[in-house]
């Protein structure tokens, strides 16, 4: 067997393989003996069939089945040997005339090649890592909810600011029909906390639910309708009034203390805020991270220049998949998908040259993680290894956990990279303004 390659531009290839009897003769040969001794012929012992009639009943198949086995172990071999770092799959050149009565064949493949380009990692304008503190109102806030989720409800015969009203939003044409708690802070306008103070269980209030909420999702949740429907949602609801409670806050004391943290994980005031500050700035930590890599990501695929060969990967996507596409529908599918396999070739290069690698052990220790913590929200706070171990094991016995899991371990090793050796700049602000600053509003 005889393969070689012309390179018709640096991103595109033809490589030709060509077969000679000699590559194949002997195991076709051995494979019909073999069916010889198998054979059931009407008008033949078993075993005596003429190997005239096995060749000429199944030699075709088998030459073709051996031809196939040899191009793939041949082309994966020289693409091996070679170094070639390809894109998608080498393609078949279409040949509708083999002649299978001759004895030396020859196929042409295209290959796709990956481009070659280098990675920047330092931009010119810096990229904004925060640093998203809790200030006094949010641990205020939060403290308020804890107090009032473990407080004690008191029936109130009327509606006042700060009442917990049970109730049914109902309209007949739309088929709306449900049953909520709500809250009046919750609602837009004062207007509709004025018709709602004063009134009594078995009242009802007629609404319109044009801008009766500040967000239409919670429009949505209220009226129990689909999120389209929701959104510009222009009609009058009914809500009876079925319970009124006013919600009693529970004292900051031990016993509350111990039921948040366990038994003296907290004895003060003053100790339960640096708490709830930690575990929130723990959280917005997260949050922060995933901004950066986000950002670095985008500054990265819309800065490392390259071509890639589009015409062939967009033939390749055509015969890809499980089903087939045409031209068109492939050339549609390639243009969504060009982003990302930018990302990936960029991605492998950062790895490549930093020598980052994701190996089992990497993938053990984020399932252990991942398992303490969720664990530790249950309250079991001290696992010990053996139980973390045969946990993991079984995560690790899913395909798909293992590659979620390792995709969070290389991400989690880029950005640690990032961190370094990206232009970043470090910005210290509240919450709000991060959600402000960054989603345009709070």
């Amino acid at each position: 067997m005889n393969i070689t390659r012309e390179n018709k531009d640096a991103l595109n290839a033809v490589v030709t393989v060509a077969i000679e009897k000699d590559d194949y003769a002997t195991k076709v040969e051995k494979i019909l003996t073999d069916y010889r001794k198998t054979a059931n012929i009407p008008g033949f012992r078993k075993g005596h069939v003429p190997m005239g009639m096995v060749k000429k009943q199944y030699g075709k198949a088998v030459l073709i089945d051996e031809v196939n086995k040899l191009i793939q172990d041949g082309l994966n071999k020289y693409l091996t040997e070679e170094k070639l770092d390809v894109l998608g799959q080498p393609l078949p050149k279409p040949q509708d005339d083999i002649d299978w009565s001759s004895e030396n064949f020859s196929f042409e493949f295209e290959l796709g090649l990956a481009p070659d380009f280098k990675v920047d990692l330092k931009s010119k304008k810096a990229i904004t890592h925060y640093n998203i503190k809790a200030d006094d109102k949010m641990i205020d806030d939060q403290i308020i909810n804890i107090q009032k989720q473990y407080g004690k409800l008191i029936s109130q015969d009327t509606v006042t600011k700060d009442s917990e009203i049970t109730g049914t939003f109902t309209n007949e044409a739309e088929e709306i029909d449900n049953k909520v708690t709500l809250t009046l802070d919750k609602f837009k306008g004062k207007a509709t906390e004025k018709q709602f103070v004063g009134a009594k269980v078995g009242d009802v209030i007629t609404l319109k639910t044009k801008g009766l909420y500040e967000d239409d999702h919670e429009l949505m949740h209220a009226l129990k309708v689909e999120h389209d429907k929701a959104h510009g949602l222009n009609i009058e609801v009914n809500f009876e009034i079925s319970e009124i409670n006013k919600r009693e806050l529970a004292e900051l004391d031990q016993e509350l203390f111990d039921k948040l943290f366990g038994k003296d994980g907290v004895k003060s005031v003053t100790e339960l805020k640096d708490k709830i500050r930690e575990d929130a700035e723990k959280q917005f930590v997260q949050q922060s991270d995933q901004k950066l890599l986000n950002d670095v990501t985008e500054h990265l695929v819309e800065n490392t220049k390259f071509d890639l060969p589009a015409e062939f990967l967009t033939k390749w996507m055509q015969t890809a998949g499980e089903t087939t596409m045409d031209e068109a529908t492939a050339k549609d599918e390639y243009e969504k998908s060009e982003k990302s396999l930018r990302y990936q070739l960029i991605e492998a290069k950062i790895m490549e040259a930093n020598g980052l690698k994701v190996d089992f052990e990497d993938v053990k220790e984020s399932a252990k993680a991942m398992i303490k913590m969720q664990m530790a929200q249950f309250g079991q706070m001290n696992p010990t290894d053996k139980e973390l171990d045969d946990i993991a094991a079984r995560v690790l016995s899913n395909q798909e956990e293992v590659k979620r899991l390792s995709e969070q371990v290389v991400s989690q090793k880029l950005l640690n990279l990032y961190k370094e050796q990206a232009n970043v700049k470090t910005k210290e602000l509240t919450y709000d303004k991060f959600v402000k600053e960054v989603y345009g509003d709070k």
